[in-house]
């Protein structure tokens, strides 16, 4: 093995005598040395390239081409080279015949489940570095290509990002063809449809649209291969890149497509009528189109009783006022509107706040960005030092600022209870861009009081009104509304009464609930004068 040294000076005579390259459409020749030679040539020099010359059935000249890094060793030598190598008595010849050698291995002596033949030089090493072993021999003008992929990834585990209290734990993992069998495990149906192609110049990541033939809107799953397919980039390492290119308004703060690392979540907006895709690599799906309404839905609010998913869903909305309009609230009533408070309560408020230098303005965005620059170190840092900086950050910090006179109580209250509103937004990207507009917000309340939180209001609720996610408005189904679509919104219904499903993504089955199900009492009275379900 070479040292380093030996390879500096191989790699400088390479660059000055690049090696040939196989011309495109190049056709396999059949003589071993020079198909090898020029597939080489194209594979280039690698540590993990691995090729192993031998006789085939103890008579041919043969050699396979793999990387060592992508396959399985011990599977290579039981299942491919002790066949190929194998010269038992009685064991049936070679075919004369060039033509009928790679049938005649790929029925009776090979033991791999998929694999297709190849004359064309161009195809073998792409094919090489996605798995595949690269059977040449000499005499055919043909290669054997054999699917052997297999790398060791993590193990499924439970979603880190999106916990519940009851559901499923299984999340998905880096590797596509363990989350499409966790997607198939709970659609276990033939109208699921995966559509796998290859996206990047040089990553070649496979990328996978699924969506239920049958349910799905003809017209949005064209639109999203569509935006997939006009994606010209070198590589995609993440979901997340092609989450960048095919929202409709990459410059606004609110997603517009939705990421979920839970196949259970999936399968549910592939039943609704949506369209989810998955990357090789990522553990994240991306399911569209995404609504405004869907980044603050959990699973629990499914799996538990509709009065408890309708009252968690409340609390969690709740949640969200807190942690976008409090703080702007508290500066525009301090600074412009005392008079709004009771009298007690404002003197409290005035007394705590004796020491402090600074306007409610500043001391509020002060404690709002020392918060931030906190969140962000807790989530960098390793887990046990990052769970040790938040209970300092929070203790110690709030207490020294109210100490050394820098935020009155009352201040670092108001910035808690907004942090923990922010916590309970269910979506990560979603609790971002709330994080994001509480900052214009503040200011605005600080310059015109009540007024400007009144104008922010308005300027977000018109840049919600404007969105599109595939061509659905963002906010639906609040506006546009639609009775039916509203069960399933500040509340959550029961689920024998959302028998239908959301008319927005135009369904070819409309029907979610059979008409044999038998009907209840409850949903007898909650139907009354709603006969045509819609």
């Amino acid at each position: 093995m070479q040292d380093w040294t030996d390879k500096y000076t191989s790699y400088l005579h390479k660059q000055q005598t690049p090696p040939p390259q196989a011309d495109r459409g190049a056709k396999l020749t059949g003589e071993l040395q020079k198909d090898l030679q020029l597939l080489l040539a194209r594979l280039g020099e690698n540590g993990d390239l691995v090729v192993r010359d031998f006789r085939l059935l103890g008579a041919h000249p043969a050699a396979i081409v793999f990387f060592s890094s992508l396959v399985n060793m011990e599977q290579v030598r039981e299942y491919v080279l002790k066949p190929l190598m194998a010269n038992a008595p009685g064991q049936p010849e070679l075919p004369g015949n060039t033509d009928g050698i790679i049938p005649y291995l790929w029925n009776t002596v090979v033991e791999v489940t998929q694999g297709t033949a190849s004359t064309d030089l161009a195809e073998l090493p792409p094919a090489a570095v996605k798995g595949d072993l690269i059977l040449l021999i000499d005499g055919v003008p043909e290669a054997l290509r054999m699917e052997m992929r297999q790398i060791d990834m993590r193990g499924v585990e439970q979603p880190q990002t999106e916990q519940v209290i009851r559901g499923p734990r299984e999340g998905y993992v880096e590797k596509l063809e363990n989350n499409l069998s966790l997607l198939r495990y709970r659609l276990q149906s033939t109208d699921l449809r995966i559509e796998i192609s290859p996206l990047g110049t040089r990553t070649q990541s496979r990328v996978a649209l699924c969506y239920i033939d049958g349910i799905a809107d003809s017209s949005l799953v064209a639109e999203a291969m569509r935006r997939i397919s006009l994606i010209q980039t070198d590589g995609i390492l993440d979901a997340g890149y092609i989450e960048q290119f095919i929202e409709d308004q990459p410059l606004s703060p609110f997603p517009q497509v939705q990421s979920t690392e839970r196949p259970d979540k999936t399968a549910a907006a592939l039943l609704e009528g949506r369209v989810a895709i998955l990357v090789d690599g990522s553990p994240f799906a991306l399911i569209v189109p995404a609504l405004f309404n869907q980044f603050f839905q959990t699973v629990d609010d499914y799996t538990e009783r509709f009065i408890m998913g309708s009252l968690i869903r409340l609390i969690r909305l709740i949640a969200l006022a807190f942690s976008l309009f409090f703080p702007a609230l508290y500066v525009s009533v301090i600074s412009y509107n005392p008079e709004l408070l009771p009298t007690d309560f404002a003197v409290a408020i005035s007394g705590g706040r004796a020491g402090v230098p600074f306007p409610a303005v500043l001391e509020v965005l002060i404690m709002e960005v020392s918060m931030e620059v906190l969140r962000e170190a807790t989530i960098r840092l390793p887990q046990m030092i990052g769970g040790a900086l938040s209970i300092v950050g929070v203790l110690v910090i709030g207490q020294a600022a109210v100490g050394a006179g820098l935020a009155s109580p009352i201040t670092v209250v108001i910035v808690a209870l907004t942090t923990i509103g922010s916590f309970a937004t269910p979506a990560y990207n979603a609790a971002i861009a709330l994080r994001m507009l509480r900052f214009p917000l503040i200011v605005l309340a600080g310059m015109f009081g009540l007024y400007g939180v009144m104008i922010g209001t308005i300027l977000i609720l018109n840049h919600l009104l404007y969105l599109e996610s595939f061509g659905v408005p963002y906010m639906t189904p609040y506006i546009p509304g639609k009775w039916r679509d509203l069960r399933d919104t500040l509340v959550r219904a029961p689920l024998w009464w959302m028998r239908r499903r959301p008319s927005f993504l135009h369904p070819q089955d409309p029907d979610r609930l059979s008409a044999s199900v038998p009907s209840r009492e409850v949903d007898g009275i909650l139907r009354q004068g709603d006969g045509t379900d819609d």
